[in-house]
């Protein structure tokens, strides 16, 4: 009888893991990936998430996080001399390492 507990479980506790594990996590389903590649040769990933206001790039080998700023047309993030702007048609330039402001489109 035990036995039978013991099998019944371990079938019970396998289907619950092989379900959490097919079920893609929360915070992936509700977040959004661009890659864009820039006039000046500068190519950076940006990671934009449901609950977070701020941008997530990789941009030369590193991990930023630029806070959003205030703007008046679009969106604006910008920290340690990096800054992302993405307008409300969709034209998207970026700033960064002393180089002058560029054109970038997503690929």
């Amino acid at each position: 009888m035990n036995c039978c507990r013991n099998g019944i479980f371990g079938a019970a506790l396998w289907l619950c893991a092989a379900v959490v594990a097919a079920v893609p996590s929360a915070a992936f389903a509700q977040s959004s990936f661009r890659n864009y590649r820039c006039a000046d040769g500068a190519q950076f990933i940006v990671g934009f998430f449901q609950y977070d206001s701020r941008a997530h790039l990789q941009l030369d080998g590193k991990a930023l996080t630029l806070p959003k700023r205030v703007a008046l047309s679009g969106s604006r993030y910008q920290a340690k001399g990096v800054t992302l702007r993405i307008t409300k048609a969709g034209v998207t330039t970026l700033k960064h390492a002393k180089r002058p402001v560029t054109t970038c489109e997503q690929t």
